[in-house]
């Protein structure tokens, strides 16, 4: 593994006020190999452990991040700018994630019987190995207990490379699980440079990786574990349609869309990002919309009263900046917003567009910041058509009172989950990914716990009848 950065720490700044919290010295590559080593060998172990052994840890690590859930909500309103609010709910999702899969990872990996003429056979479900799990920043607690509770519940290990906006949230996470009673080596955080990721794949200790992330980190990663015949899960965004039908509660599909679309700073990746509504209630919806944004309080994000905070990192700001100045040159119009605010701190203002076209590069691209697209329909067709223009494939949802209808309509959305009457949304139980671009695999629910575990079959029968 060779590590060529000149970059020698990771900085945990804060984007309210551009202060820098705390440093964490960069990993050399010796380092690195020695935590990817201890994962290995306390693999042998824990994969040896029962199903109801590792599930009281994960009781545990429910029961620890419910009772610190102010103290891990403020980090990561600290390091992210995520809306304090926001950020202990996140830290109440985790809890749930772990309570699920405590309470039934032992029926889910029970040995399955499988019908057959003559003797026996069943499916047995075996931890693999050391995942390698690589995460971003904008729910830092949540990104990494997706994979994690599934996965060491499965009897895995795991190292764990957080964005580096987030160290100090990657750090208590370790700490929690130590405190939780988890075997040391188990879960490991690894402080190394985005662009030293893929050696890391390379290490023959490594069984699997799951990313999310941007689409170039995704192809990149994929592509350097299948050339060592790696299995990979890659959830790599989204700009997820929502659908307004003509017969829809127009107030509460406003307050629904503008909701969602602006939490967490609009840096979520199911997010409501593009709003079609129908032709005939267009107009309706827009005023109301205005209305909505005027009730929006931008502001610092450990305040209980503000629902919009600053963006993750300065260059977050900008970034989106850039693509709303691009939009407004192509000719779309900024109906509300569109500018920097005049504030210390990564703050821009919530942002309405309309007219865009398939001319313009936004018709196309996801844009992670609070930045609210909406189209006009005439048939659903037409609605369908803008929905799946993009190369992305998350999320996705259909807002109307006929319901049946609307999971007529869901069915046609080329896209991993469509929510009906809700912004696409999380919980343990409900299996979460998408297709195309958007990437691959699935977490949570029970179809995340089997993501890397072998599914392997055993047979007993005799040899005049072997099947």
């Amino acid at each position: 593994m060779n590590n060529t950065s000149k970059k020698t720490s990771i900085k945990s700044v804060n984007p309210f006020n551009s202060e820098t919290l705390k440093e964490f010295e960069i990993m050399s590559p010796e380092k690195v190999d020695s935590i990817i080593d201890k994962a290995d060998q306390a693999f042998k172990s824990w994969k040896t452990t029962s199903i109801e052994e590792r599930s009281t840890i994960m009781r545990k690590m429910a029961s620890l991040m419910r009772e610190k859930k102010e103290e891990l909500g403020k980090l990561a309103t600290l390091e992210m700018g995520k809306v304090l609010a926001q950020a202990i709910g996140e830290v109440k999702i985790c809890a749930a994630i772990f309570d699920y899969y405590a309470d039934n990872a032992a029926e889910f990996l029970a040995d399955k019987p499988l019908k057959v003429p003559h003797g026996d056979a069943f499916l047995t479900y075996e931890p693999i190995g050391v995942i390698l799990s690589v995460q971003p920043w904008n729910f830092p607690f949540y990104q990494m207990t997706r994979s994690a509770a599934a996965h060491i519940t499965a009897g895995n290990a795991m190292v764990l490379k957080h964005s580096s906006n987030v160290p100090q949230c990657a750090q208590i996470m370790e700490d929690l699980f130590k405190e939780a009673g988890l075997p040391d080596g188990v879960y490991t955080n690894l402080f190394v440079a985005g662009k030293d990721i893929e050696p890391i794949v390379a290490n023959a200790k490594i069984k699997a990786v799951t990313l999310t992330g941007s689409e170039p980190a995704g192809a990149s990663i994929a592509t350097a574990a299948a050339k060592l015949v790696k299995k990979s899960t890659l959830e790599l965004g989204g700009s997820d349609p929502f659908i307004v039908l003509e017969d829809a509660d127009i107030q509460l599909a406003v307050t629904t869309a503008v909701q969602g679309r602006m939490a967490n700073g609009g840096q979520v990746c199911t997010s409501p990002k593009r709003i079609i509504v129908a032709e005939s209630i267009y107009d309706e919806f827009l005023d109301k919309t205005k209305e909505a944004f005027a009730q929006i309080k931008v502001g610092d994000p450990m305040d209980r009263d503000t629902t919009l905070g600053p963006l993750s990192t300065e260059k977050a700001a900008e970034d989106v900046l850039e693509q709303i100045q691009k939009a407004d040159e192509q000719g779309a119009n900024i109906v509300l917003g569109g500018k920097r605010i005049d504030r210390t701190g990564a703050f821009l203002e919530p942002t309405l567009i309309t007219d865009i076209t398939p001319k313009m590069d936004m018709y196309f691209e996801e844009v992670f910041g609070p930045v609210m697209m909406v189209y006009k329909y005439e048939t659903i067709e037409e609605a369908l058509e803008i929905a799946n223009a993009t190369e992305f494939g998350l999320g996705g949802t259909v807002f109307g009172t006929d319901t049946k209808k609307a999971v007529e309509v869901a069915r046609k959305i080329d896209s991993g989950m469509i929510y009906i009457n809700h912004a696409t949304s999380v919980a343990p139980q409900l299996p979460f990914g998408g297709t195309k671009q958007s990437g691959y695999g699935r977490e949570q629910a029970i179809e995340g716990l089997l993501e890397f575990v072998n599914i392997k079959l055993i047979r007993t029968t005799s040899p005049d009848k072997p099947f």
